[in-house]
Formats: structure tokens, C-alpha cells, sequence
């Protein structure tokens, strides 16, 4: 069986997340890690250990994060084609994984964990660019991309995420985490928590399926502009203007053909970078294969 993520795995091996109190009772145990196994020689020295929770070498947050993380919304569910290449069977740090091949129910509980600078603006499994700021994650198997609700099983917190990435490869994590959807769900402290994992299948009894649970406490949604006729395709979405505007500048000069359509939106602090606006969705599509085969990322289709 041959391993779809050779990349990814070489970063996990040189990632930690951990709780700072469980590391110090339990020193060169393997259960405590987001990524990678603890190795035997990794000491106390090689973590870092600031207010947002312990992290190893140089993931974490960044030195200035966004005070309105709060404020970022919630994935929006939406019909998406699903990614052939990601439904392959893979095998990651010697565990063999099966992905679903379809959208369908999922709902299981275990533990998150999250992922910050040290994959920021690297490329994710779909082929797109990884932001910590964007409300997406990591799961090992379910399609990509979908929707899923996270909560956290301690205090009722829940968000919904984008799934656009595969891990966290170790069996006793469920779900990889943004940095922003950490944040919201208030387990960047101890740097992982039980959560429940719930798919959400776009146009199914939408309403319950994204319904909040009694005690979340969640932003304002921006509302759904769908009955506009203004198509877009988004690039990449970034919580820093500066990586937004070097990622715009790469995009330009690796396609000129759109240098006059791309640019950058900015709402609530999240900075967008969108190619449009196009007659309808089917020439929106065919943009967007091209800029697959030429840029080797997936642009996300919205309706603005």
C-alpha cells in the first residue's frame, strides 16, 4: 500500500503539541503528542511554553495573533465536488487508513488537537494552502472537502470546520484543529480536548444539522449571500494581509491571465484572495480546473 503523504509525514516528524502539566507527569510517553511520537532524547528544553498552552520546536501561535479571532465565521456547509485523489486507501507513521468515498453520516468522539505556524501556508493534502486563521482541519479519513461540526464535550462549545486536510496520525486523536477553530472552542490552553466530530451534509436538513448546541456561544454568522448572481473562485484565505498579499503576488506572476480578476476581500479580519466575478458557475469551474492543473491548488467556488 503505498503512502499518499510522504510530505506531511516528514512535518510531523519534527511537530509536538502537548500539554504543558501532562508533559511534566508524564516525560517520554508517546499518548501525549499531536503528530509524532515523543522521542526518547526530546527534553523539557525543546518546548516552549506560553499562555495558548506548550507546543514543540517552532509551531504555536504566532508572535502577534488577531485579537478578533472571535469574530471569524463558521465554515459555511456547501455542495462541493469531492477529491478522487484524496479517497485513496494510504498508509501514515505505519497505520493504514480507508477513506470515505463518499459524503455520509459520520459522528464519533475523541480528541483534538491543532496545528499553527509550523503548516502555515504550507500546502494541505487537497492541494490547498493550510491557514491557521481559516476555520478548517485535519481528519484522517472523512472526504475532502467536507463540513463537520465540532463541539467540545467540557463546555458545549461547538464551530463548524472545513475538512481539507489528512491527519492527525496517531490512533488516539480523532481531529486536527485550526489554530482559530481551537481557539473558539477554548482548547488552545491545555493544547487538545474531547470533542464530538459530527459531518454535515450540505443541502440535508441543513438547519438541524448546523443548529447550535443550547450553551454555544457563537459570532454572528455573515448571512448567505447566495441570491446575488456573483460567482467567485477563492484562492486562499489568510489571518495576516502580508501573507495574503505575497500569495496574490505569487498567483500573478504564475498566471498573468488573471492578474486583472484576482484580488483581496477582507471580512472580519480574514483576508481572502478571489478570482472573478464569472457569468455563471459552469465558466467558474472551468477556471478553476486550469488553475488546478497550472497552480496545483483547488480554489473553493463562492457565490458572493
Amino acid at each position: 500500500m503505498t503512502d499518499n503523504y510522504p510530505a506531511r509525514q516528514d512535518l510531523y516528524k519534527n511537530l509536538l503539541i502537548i500539554p504543558a502539566l501532562a508533559f511534566i507527569s508524564l516525560v517520554g510517553c508517546s499518548t501525549t503528542t499531536t503528530h509524532r511520537p515523543l522521542e526518547q532524547n526530546t527534553s523539557t528544553s525543546s518546548l516552549i511554553n506560553k499562555n495558548d498552552g506548550a507546543y514543540y520546536l517552532d509551531d504555536g501561535p504566532e508572535n502577534n495573533p488577531p485579537t478578533n479571532l472571535d469574530k471569524i465565521p463558521d465554515a459555511t456547509p456547501k455542495v462541493e465536488p469531492l477529491r478522487k485523489a484524496n479517497m485513496r486507501p494510504y498508509v501514515a507513521l505505519g497505520n493504514s487508513y480507508k477513506p470515505m468515498t463518499e459524503l455520509s453520516h459520520y459522528k464519533k468522539r475523541g480528541i483534538a488537537t491543532w496545528y499553527g505556524r509550523r503548516y502555515h501556508g504550507n500546502q494541505t493534502a487537497s492541494g490547498e494552502v493550510y491557514d491557521m486563521y481559516a476555520m478548517t482541519a485535519a481528519h484522517p479519513t472523512l472526504p475532502l472537502p467536507s463540513y463537520a461540526r465540532v463541539t467540545n464535550v467540557k463546555n458545549g462549545k461547538s464551530v463548524i470546520v472545513r475538512i481539507n486536510d489528512r491527519g492527525p496520525f496517531l490512533s488516539n486523536r480523532l481531529i486536527d484543529l485550526s489554530y482559530t477553530a481551537a481557539y473558539k472552542l477554548r482548547i488552545l490552553q491545555n493544547g487538545q480536548g474531547e470533542v464530538e466530530v459530527e459531518s454535515i451534509l450540505p443541502g440535508k436538513n441543513m438547519s438541524q444539522q448546523t443548529k447550535p448546541a443550547p450553551n454555544e456561544t457563537r459570532p454572528q454568522q455573515v448571512k448567505n449571500n447566495v441570491e446575488s448572481n456573483k460567482v467567485y473562485l477563492q484562492l486562499g484565505a489568510f489571518g495576516i494581509a502580508g501573507n495574503a498579499y505575497n500569495f496574490l503576488s505569487h498567483i500573478q506572476t504564475e498566471l498573468p491571465s488573471l492578474s486583472q480578476t484576482v484580488g483581496i476581500t477582507e471580512t472580519n479580519g480574514l483576508f481572502r484572495i478571489k478570482a472573478g466575478p464569472y457569468p455563471n458557475q459552469m465558466l467558474a469551474q472551468q477556471a478553476a480546473d486550469y488553475i488546478i492543473q497550472q497552480l496545483s491548488i483547488t480554489p473553493m467556488l463562492i457565490i458572493d
